[in-house]
């Protein structure tokens, strides 16, 4: 029997201004993705807009025994990408919270 849980996923947006190729696409994408998995078990990679400089979408997801936790999940992803680079501009996020189980 599957006690009850909670999915966490979403999107988030970004604007990189100063970028100038891809390789620098890469490196704050990387940085924002490593810091994520490393503090916590979410699931984290870009899903859109592989081929521009200056713009990306990065899709997340997670599981959580508590609906506060997977809210807690949703805003740490957004303040450790806000906080990756001054220049950095979140110009979109969505997040869903499902709960699973009885």
């Amino acid at each position: 029997m599957v006690e009850k849980m909670y999915v966490v996923y979403g999107r988030m947006e970004l604007f990189l201004p100063y970028c100038r190729s891809l390789k620098d696409k890469r490196k704050i994408i990387n940085s924002i993705a490593d810091r994520i998995r490393k503090r916590f078990n979410i699931s984290i990679l870009e899903v859109d807009y592989h081929d521009l400089w200056q713009r990306t979408a990065l899709g997340f997801a997670a599981a959580a025994s508590r609906e506060r936790e997977a809210d807690f999940l949703a805003s740490i992803v957004r303040e450790t990408a806000e906080n990756a680079d001054a220049s950095l501009e979140i110009t979109g996020f969505m997040v869903e919270v499902i709960p699973y189980g009885r």
